[in-house]
């Protein structure tokens, strides 16, 4: 399996709008295949949409991606508002819950880290003891590395209910030296970045 996850940066102001074409054109986007989830940025770099797509392979993702638009199901009406858009293809790490659908929190952190080439399989290696621990704490929605877009990249993303639950929990989990992973050698962590975002109503994660 592959998740497909697209961020827009829009237009200030339009997110509204941008949601409202999105929940419009989404029941027939999603007779073709499912919606992981959709988020607004919160911190980071405000006026984004994130929107994940899962798919059995790029063949898979191809194939209904140009059935949408033969079809004019989608994209949703929304070219007015974008200024930039990027998207990446994630392959999951083999402990991964992979997105499941549910009410998880209302604040998502989508933690992106940048590392030396030849070192994701390494980092996968060492968090794997160590997640069972973590995520007593608060559960992970996601772990997996990037195969087309941006390479050598490890997106991890946590939920939480809220800003202060997250640094309680977070906390915690430093504090007893259940986290972070230790980093193997010949591992080089190269840049970090760091992105809050909540559901939209429509997202199947919520």
């Amino acid at each position: 399996m592959i998740f497909e996850m697209r961020t827009y940066l829009m237009k200030p102001g339009t997110i509204p709008q941008v949601e409202e074409a999105f929940a419009t054109a989404l029941p027939g986007r999603l007779k073709l295949s499912p919606l992981a989830g959709f988020w607004r940025t919160e911190v980071g770099t405000l006026n984004q949409i994130i929107h994940i797509w899962p798919y059995e392979s790029t063949a898979e993702r191809d194939r209904i991606r140009a059935e949408a638009v033969a079809t004019k199901v989608w994209p949703p009406k929304i070219a007015d508002f974008v200024l930039e858009m990027e998207a990446k293809i994630l392959h999951p790490a083999p402990f991964s819950p992979n997105f499941q659908p549910g009410e998880h929190g209302s604040c998502y952190e989508f933690r992106t880290y940048t590392y030396n080439v030849g070192a994701i399989p390494k980092v996968i290696e060492n968090w794997g003891p160590r997640l069972p621990a973590r995520t007593a704490i608060s559960p992970l929605i996601f772990a997996g590395f990037t195969e087309i877009g941006p390479l050598n990249q490890w997106v991890h993303v946590w939920a939480y209910k809220n800003m202060g639950e997250r640094e309680r929990l977070r906390a915690q989990a430093m504090s007893t030296g259940v986290w972070p992973p230790p980093r193997a050698e010949g591992v080089v962590m190269q840049r970090m970045q760091n992105t809050f975002a909540v559901p939209a109503a429509f997202s199947p994660m919520r």
